[in-house]
């Protein structure tokens, strides 16, 4: 299966340190990869069929200090769809005059929903035919933006159509809020003050977070598996969906 890694934090953060532990897990997820950052309205997507461990991409990310407050990440290995850069994830979408990053981690069996000219896949998976059909849903529900409590209450009635097709782990944002939503296996923590140190499991290499935050920072990860091996994750339960703001989960 692929891997998903997100961040929602309510100041601008870099992801190199998560980052660089993901990509390392490539290793056997090696059919492309990709990650997007929010920045004001705009995004930075960079994507690439090499695997994130050998891709100069990956590399680029993994030395440039890149601040956002949302970015979703995602390592393939491929179920549905040849390793073409078109169906490497995540995918962006423009909803209500904004952009929304989507990444799927799993295997959807007979999911053929009829879809708008609004809402097409480029590519030939399987994931961006689903983030196609949610779009394309929320849109029917919602004449705008609407609040992530009433976004979050609207797809827990269409994510159980999707997932009763099969694995339906998946990332989406909108660069204010992160919806997670776990099928099979999901990860989460939230650092806040009074920050400590952190050391990766997939690489040595370590971090003291209280040298580079301030007391008011707050960062939510969320990712298939955890990271590091000196903090406590919190497992998702079977079909239960987040949302995220400002770095905590939303009691919804």
């Amino acid at each position: 299966m692929c891997q998903l890694l997100a961040m929602n934090c309510n100041t601008p953060t870099d992801i190199v340190f998560s980052f660089t532990g993901f990509a390392t897990r490539s290793q056997e997820h090696a059919d492309g990869f990709g990650i997007a950052f929010f920045e004001g309205a705009g995004v930075r997507l960079f994507v690439d069929h090499q695997a994130a461990l050998h891709s100069p991409v990956a590399e680029l990310v993994r030395r440039y200090p890149i601040k956002s407050t949302n970015v979703i990440a995602h390592i393939r290995k491929a179920t549905q769809g040849p390793v073409v850069l078109e169906n490497c994830h995540p995918f962006v979408r423009e909803l209500w005059g904004r952009y929304w990053v989507f990444a799927h981690n799993g295997d959807l069996k007979g999911f053929t929903p009829r879809l708008h000219a609004a809402f097409r896949p480029v590519g030939t998976t399987d994931s961006e035919q689903a983030f196609c059909w949610l779009m394309q849903e929320l849109a029917k529900n919602h004449a705008s933006v609407p609040t992530p409590e009433q976004l979050t209450e609207t797809l827990r009635e269409l994510v159980p159509l999707v997932a009763r097709h099969g694995t339906f782990n998946f990332m989406l944002s909108n660069g204010h809020a992160l919806w997670a939503h776990c099928s099979t296996r999901l990860h989460y923590l939230v650092r806040q003050h009074p920050f400590g140190a952190a050391k990766l499991q997939d690489e040595d290499m370590s971090v003291n977070f209280a040298d580079v935050t301030t007391a008011r920072d707050r960062v939510a990860v969320v990712v298939t598996e955890p990271l590091t091996a000196n903090e406590d994750w919190v497992t998702f339960a079977a079909g239960e969906l987040k949302v995220f703001v400002d770095g905590e989960p939303l009691p919804v």
